[in-house]
């Protein structure tokens, strides 16, 4: 999973990039302080990883990963090229989703390009840029459709569709929040719209904001939540400088500087799981002595193609999976006592893979 962090700049998005993968990003009060993008691979904090390495004492274990990229700061002007705006725009488009930092917190030695803090503002500029982005896409390939339905009448679907969408977007809406049908979505994941990826508005705050009972009264929060809510994407209160201090310390450690602020968990694992649910995304599970490992696949894969993630010979020659879950295995204690109470199954390759499901695939090539 690919997630790109977004935003103005000076709205925190090195900031929290540097707390979330500890990569040194360079980070400072002036725009366009990032560049090149920075990326980060993060592994996916997974309490059954542990629980798993605890029975098994693997020799390795390894966690599904995360790959975060810092983008450089948007302005007006970046579809025609303004700023940056031609590298953000080839950068974005390569991401799976993005995470979209906006401001929300008052700080007078922290200049903001607009000259003051409105996040759903800063949401609209950088939403504009990308939907006129869009539009020169669209008004491509409806000429392109449009000439080759003289030859083949059945384009003139998609020329319709097109055209549809591209009002839309001219009426400045983004194309994630378009009413589709099933065939008119299989139309749109044709063409790379900036504005289709699905987006968490990441709402930084202050670390007073961010404090237990605080977040919900933050009146620039509630304006994002509601404009999130209405095109159907994520909201996400996150503290930047808060993930800073806490970035380097350990688990334990960690817990304990966040409960005494009355926060369950860390910003990392709040956005990581946020994320996995926007992109339909979950976890198998692989344990034994060699190694205890999760993989990531999209809902609703199939056995055989969950096999094919560690190896495609796997998938090829696939006889069936012995599959468990991982609350059945630690409610027995051990595989053993598991497939004595039955709880091990057989399956075969139309089985639905579960969050969870702790899998040994037999096959044979």
């Amino acid at each position: 999973m690919k997630l790109g962090i977004v935003g103005l700049p000076n709205v925190g998005k090195s900031t929290l990039f540097n707390a979330l993968t500890n990569a040194g990003a360079q980070s400072a009060n002036y725009p366009f302080c990032t560049i090149e993008p920075n990326i980060g691979i993060v592994p996916v904090p997974d309490y059954r990883l542990d629980r798993l390495s605890e029975m098994y004492h693997p020799a390795k274990l390894t966690p599904a990963t995360v790959e975060f990229v810092d983008i450089a700061g948007l302005v007006k002007g970046a579809s025609k090229g303004e700023g940056l705006g031609n590298k953000f725009l080839a950068n974005i488009r390569e991401v799976d989703a993005v995470v979209h930092v906006v401001r929300c917190f008052e700080n007078d030695d922290i200049t903001h390009v607009e000259g003051s803090v409105d996040p759903v503002r800063d949401i609209d500029i950088i939403n504009l840029e990308l939907i006129l982005s869009d539009i020169e896409i669209l008004e491509r390939r409806i000429d392109r459709d449009t000439k080759a339905m003289k030859g083949d009448k059945s384009y003139a679907k998609s020329v319709e569709f097109f055209k549809r969408l591209k009002s839309e977007l001219d009426n400045g809406k983004c194309a994630r929040a378009v009413d589709v049908s099933d065939d008119e979505q299989a139309l749109m994941d044709t063409v790379a719209l900036l504005t289709a990826k699905p987006v968490i508005y990441a709402c930084n705050m202050s670390e007073d904001d961010f404090a237990a009972g605080k977040i919900e009264e933050n009146a620039r929060y509630q304006a994002v939540k509601s404009f999130a809510d209405a095109e159907g994407s994520e909201a996400l209160p996150i503290c930047a400088e808060l993930e800073a201090q806490i970035a380097d310390l350990g688990v334990e450690e960690k817990e304990m500087f966040l409960a005494d602020l009355g926060i369950a968990h860390g910003g990392l694992e709040t956005l990581i799981q946020r994320s996995y649910d926007l992109l339909g995304l979950m976890s198998y599970l692989t344990a034994g002595e060699p190694e205890v490992r999760a993989w990531t696949i999209k809902k609703g894969t199939k056995a055989p193609q969950a096999a094919g993630k560690i190896h495609s010979d796997f998938e090829r020659g696939f006889i069936r999976a012995e599959v468990i879950s991982f609350d059945d295995l630690m409610a027995c204690g051990s595989t053993t006592a598991a497939k004595e109470k039955g709880l091990m199954r057989s399956e075969g390759k139309e089985y639905v893979m579960q969050d969870g499901d702790i899998v040994l695939f037999r096959f044979n090539v």
